[in-house]
């Protein structure tokens, strides 16, 4: 299911960019998965659980095989990094230095902050634990994947700037409407769906699995889609991004809220959303073109700091959370990530660069990189 995401991150990217940069959005979901699948056996697994798989076989495939299942599962959630990324700097970046910083953020960014909180490193969660009475809890990663992709994300946008003619010297901005409603719904609804194998086998075990983090999952969902279709005003794009913003938010503590709780997340999300996302177009003028700062990075620290308070007992929450915890667990996903994404993103664009020239984004990505468009049949009908 959660690999079946990744189709939905596609189809999102896909629906929102403009035609000519079609087929880039599909071609780098893919690759990056590839190069995260690379990155993340190689080195990052092993970075953040101190798990290789130089053995033989036969060892590998003891107690059948769970640390190879254990990868697998995790390597789709490392790989929402990049895919998360994918769409904040679309219709404007090149393409192989983008698989090379997945390379590294799955590698080694990631797995970093990874290893720290899910994997007890460097004694953090200890200290925690020691000074607030609760680790920093993030069931199923509002703040260890979404928060991370969404804050790496910014760092990418920054270093890239706005798609030419985004704004003009006057102020003014040029709209870039969706492409495709139905596609970008299309991956909006796989991503609904696949997301409740996202959150609820975030146990990692048969035994773990629980009703509770369904149900608080599909409350947040259904929150943030209706908050978005009223704040958003009818808006599809709004509309159909709102119940990802709630998902992105439940994630962290969707194991320990009551539903009242995972509704009042969805809420908060899909208002953030929405508001975030106008305010950084349209008055910031940061060119985040699926929003995914917006929706992973902000929705994601709304999340990790709402565990912390919904899963509190006195709110109908499982309790053994800090808010303390959760607010300096948050705050350190944030640091590490945008600081990592910057680096990253920084030296690339020192030794490679990282846009298309002007006249390869006027021509679009589809042309100037891959050669074909998604409509191929129109331009070899007009003689192109």
């Amino acid at each position: 299911m959660i690999l079946a995401m990744h189709a939905g991150f596609a189809f999102l990217e896909l629906g929102t960019v403009r035609k000519k940069n079609q087929v880039n959005a599909l071609v780098k979901i893919l690759t990056d998965f590839a190069v995260s699948g690379i990155a993340y056996f190689f080195i990052g697994y092993p970075l953040a659980y101190g798990v290789d798989f130089w053995s033989g076989a036969q060892t590998l495939a003891a107690h059948n095989g769970y640390e190879l299942v254990r990868f697998f599962f995790l390597l789709t959630f490392a790989a929402a990094i990049p895919a998360i990324v994918s769409g904040g700097i679309a219709e404007r970046a090149k393409f192989h230095p983008q698989s090379v910083a997945t390379f590294f953020l799955v590698g080694l960014v990631y797995p970093f902050f990874e290893g720290i909180m899910w994997n007890n490193h460097l004694g953090v969660q200890a200290w925690l634990t020691h000074q607030f009475g609760a680790a920093f809890h993030d069931f199923a990663g509002s703040v260890v994947v979404h928060a991370v992709g969404g804050w790496i994300g910014l760092a990418a946008v920054l270093h890239l700037g706005a798609r030419r003619g985004r704004y003009n010297r006057n102020g003014q901005i040029a709209a870039h409407p969706p492409s495709s409603i139905p596609f970008l719904a299309l991956g909006a609804w796989i991503l609904i769906v696949g997301w409740f194998g996202f959150n609820v086998m975030s146990a990692q075990r048969a035994g773990g699995i629980s009703g509770l983090v369904a149900i608080n999952s599909l409350m947040a969902m259904v929150g943030g889609t209706l908050i978005a279709m009223v704040v958003g005003k009818d808006d599809p794009g709004f509309i159909h991004n709102g119940p990802l913003a709630g998902l992105v938010a439940v994630c962290a503590g969707s194991d320990v809220m009551h539903p009242l709780g995972a509704l009042m997340v969805g809420l908060v999300a899909g208002a953030l959303f929405v508001w975030l996302f106008t305010l950084t177009q349209n008055k910031l003028k940061i060119d985040d073109v699926l929003g995914v700062w917006p929706l992973h990075g902000v929705c994601g620290v709304w999340g990790g700091v709402a565990a912390g308070v919904f899963g509190q007992h006195a709110l109908g929450g499982m309790g053994g959370v800090s808010f303390m915890s959760q607010l300096i667990g948050t705050l350190m996903g944030v640091v590490i990530s945008f600081a990592g994404g910057y680096a990253v993103y920084g030296l690339l664009k020192k030794a490679v660069g990282l846009r298309l020239d002007e006249e390869e984004e006027y021509n679009g990505a589809d042309l100037s990189i891959h050669k074909i468009t998604a409509t191929p049949e129109r331009e070899a009908a007009n003689g192109f």
